[in-house]
């Protein structure tokens, strides 16, 4: 189908926002957006606000023909990368003179325009992080290259490349991007800067202070994240997105994340009552649902440990990028099945788990990892839940790390039985303080009190 080119955007602002809201999956993500100089900064700073995340620049110069400078002939960008169109060089006679003349004077520029831009100010860390590359379009997708390749360089685990706009091969990738996000390929393409009513050249100064103005907006977040924080929250898990409900107290002593049994959810009331408890002991929750509801209808998700356990792992990882969670050790709490999902991502010693407990939990759903989970972990069995109950021993015996088992005389599965959930909660609470302020004060190097 033929689209035919025409001004489909105001202005860089009004691209940013509609881009924005393409890019929406990404939030919680830990992304930070990179701006191209200058046109692209306009339209990452509005990216940058939908997806709660820091901004930067990525300094890249396009490297243009000699006759005819509008036309790449490739780019460089910070960090001494490059890249070079050679055939074009070669149809278009560009001698190596020529080319080493135009990258000395586009590698003195780049230099200049970091100072201008930067003012001093150190580049964001990129690494780990999910690198979100944002330009105010595609043409050659030359400059665009480079930008992924230098990002790549820097740490970023992850490479997207952002545009309103570009041609419509854009949509088959770019070199050095995981993921190419483009709102519109008209066909034919023409300028970049024809499909916009405003087009306007952005100056050195309106980038700097769209930087500046970005840093305050991430200190004013920072404040207000540090408030109480009572919300419900979309976590990306590869595919999907799982829903949650993250409950934190100002600078919470540690996060404890609950996975849920079969049959239950996010809004479980025994696991909400449980979450209470913790959280009036300092400590922040996160309830969610490891599957989407019509992955709930194949009985066969409901028992696959591995993959709640992969999802529990998204889950964990992304309550440490808040920075309201501020480094706070994490704990794992995990209702029958649950628990056994709980123990299956504890085992991963990567995930850094501080703690474990697990309430009328199927430790023997994660049988084939027990015996690499060091991380402290109380099974709380009801007295009355007899086969449970010996299922929780066996596993005890097969834990590699330090456990226990506590029985609630009398409670059933479900710990229905007057005042037995109560119990089952104080028992979660004392264990998780304990293990989960250890495990922040051994990373501080701090001795807990009351364990000279």
């Amino acid at each position: 189908m033929v689209h035919l080119a025409g001004r489909v955007f105001e202005d860089r602002v009004d691209a940013g926002r509609r881009l924005g809201k393409r890019l929406a999956h990404l939030r919680g993500e830990g992304a930070v957006v990179l701006g191209l100089p200058r046109g692209g900064v306009p339209v990452a700073f509005e990216v940058a606000q939908e997806l709660h995340a820091p901004l930067d620049v990525i300094v890249v110069r396009k490297l243009g023909l000699p006759f005819q400078p509008e036309l790449a002939m490739g780019a460089i960008g910070e960090g001494g990368y490059e890249v070079v169109d050679r055939p074009l060089i070669a149809h278009a006679g560009v001698t190596d003179q020529e080319l080493h003349l135009v990258e000395a004077r586009e590698r003195s520029e780049l230099e200049s325009r970091v100072r201008r831009l930067r003012r001093g100010r150190d580049p964001l860390d990129l690494t780990g992080r999910v690198a979100v590359i944002v330009d105010d379009g595609i043409a050659t997708g030359a400059t665009a290259r480079v930008a992924c390749e230098a990002v790549r360089h820097k740490g970023a685990r992850r490479v997207v490349l952002a545009v309103p706009v570009g041609p419509p091969e854009v949509r088959h990738g770019v070199a050095g991007a995981d993921e190419v996000v483009v709102l519109e390929t008209p066909d034919p393409f023409l300028a970049v800067g024809y499909h916009y009513r405003d087009f306007a050249p952005t100056s050195d100064e309106e980038v700097v202070a769209l930087l500046a103005e970005a840093a305050r907006r991430d200190r004013r977040r920072a404040v207000e994240a540090a408030a109480d924080c009572d919300i419900d929250v979309e976590i990306p898990a590869g595919r999907v997105v799982l829903q949650g409900h993250l409950h934190l107290p100002d600078q919470p002593m540690g996060v404890v994340v609950f996975a849920h049994g079969s049959g239950s959810s996010r809004h479980s009331p025994r696991n909400r009552y449980v979450a209470s408890v913790l959280y009036d002991a300092g400590l922040g929750t996160l309830l969610l649902d490891l599957l989407t509801p019509a992955e709930e209808r194949d009985r066969a998700n409901v028992f696959d440990i591995q993959l709640l356990a992969d999802r529990l792992s998204a889950a964990v990882r992304w309550v440490r990028r808040r920075p309201d969670v501020g480094g706070a050790s994490v704990g794992l709490f995990g209702a029958s099945t649950g628990a056994g999902a709980a123990l299956w991502a504890a085992a991963d010693s990567d995930l850094d788990i501080a703690a474990v407990v697990s309430r009328g939990g199927r430790p023997d759903l994660a049988a084939p990892r027990l015996g690499s989970v060091t991380v402290p972990t109380l099974l709380i069995v009801g007295g009355a839940d007899t086969a449970v109950l010996r299922l929780n021993k066996k596993a005890a015996a097969e834990l590699a790390g330090p456990s226990r088992v506590s029985v609630v005389p009398g409670a059933t599965h479900l710990f229905e039985e007057p005042g037995a959930l109560a119990e089952a909660a104080l028992l979660a609470r004392d264990w998780f303080r304990h293990h989960l302020t250890a495990a922040k004060d051994h990373r501080r190097g701090t001795t807990p009190a009351g364990s000279r």
